[in-house]
């Protein structure tokens, strides 16, 4: 079975996109859709823009989730999933690209949430790093004894998570954990994601996701919420909500789509980093990507 795998922030990279909107009338139609209902001309950030541009929440996840899903149509029928996951923002993108979520609906959420993001992006000095080459509950352990708050926000894999949190406890979890760990990476990213500074804006993003439509899926999508894949759109709605503030279980739902069958992996989108997580996750299946 095919699963098909939608990248979130932190893929972007200046000159995304450029590429396929110069070889593909379907891509520059897409792109130029996109530049009218956001109202103003995303194509120039992410064809023009620096990284500290595309560093900006409010930019970087309408960015990649127009290069994921235009990446999926100019397939066509080479685009066949058994089942999808999207990490973070790219679950959305999982959604529009196997019809849960039209193309401007799902546009205009991820707008939504992006701005919601960004105004707390503003207001609080946050951020996220990444740990390599710890257990997760050392990690988690570590960030329960700082002096203020930072969380585990994403369980790429098994010596691999990501935590969020305000500047000063995210420094000294870093410090703490850096003696044990392979490498801790600061993020390019704005704010503490899934964590519970988000919270400010889950009622808002409630409403988006309530006023939006959104159609049974082609195929199941695993969701990052538990790792499962959601059968019902209200349950779907609901794990889109939630992610706001808790983790990510990207090792999880990585291991319950090969428990179900899984055997070839393909990222859609920018960067190749959800491809160097399935090898670490399970190194006896195949992986490639197409971006």
């Amino acid at each position: 079975m095919h699963a098909y795998l939608f990248p979130g922030q932190g893929a972007q990279f200046p000159g995304m996109g450029k590429n396929m909107f110069e070889k593909s009338k379907l891509a520059q139609d897409y792109f130029e859709r996109a530049n009218a209902i956001l109202g103003f001309s995303i194509t120039d950030v992410m064809f023009e823009g620096s990284s500290k541009d595309l560093k900006q929440t409010k930019y970087a996840q309408p960015a990649i989730f127009l290069h994921s899903f235009i990446r999926a149509k100019t397939m066509g029928k080479d685009f066949s999933p058994d089942m999808v996951a999207g990490h973070s923002l790219g679950e959305i993108s999982a959604l529009a690209a196997v019809g849960s979520l039209d193309f401007e609906s799902a546009l205009k959420l991820i707008s939504r949430r992006a701005l919601a993001m960004q105004k707390v992006c503003e207001i609080e000095n946050t951020g996220m790093a990444v740990v390599v080459g710890l257990f997760d509950v050392i990690v988690k352990d570590i960030c329960k004894h700082v002096d203020g708050i930072v969380v585990p926000a994403n369980y790429n894999a098994l010596h691999q998570v990501v935590i969020s949190g305000e500047k000063k406890a995210l420094k000294e979890a870093c410090d703490k954990l850096r003696p044990g760990a392979k490498g801790v990476v600061d993020l390019p990213v704005s704010g503490a994601f899934h964590s519970p500074f988000m919270e400010p804006i889950v009622e808002e993003f409630s409403s988006a996701v309530e006023e939006t439509e959104f159609k049974k899926p082609i195929c199941p999508i695993y969701q990052n919420i538990a790792g499962r894949p959601s059968d019902s759109i209200a349950l779907i709605k609901k794990n889109l909500i939630d992610q706001l503030t808790h983790p990510v279980m990207w090792r999880h739902t990585i291991l319950h789509m090969v428990e179900d069958g899984a055997t070839e992996f393909t990222e859609v989108g920018p960067g190749n980093f959800l491809r160097g997580l399935v090898r670490q996750i399970d190194k006896n299946v195949e992986v490639c990507g197409i971006s």
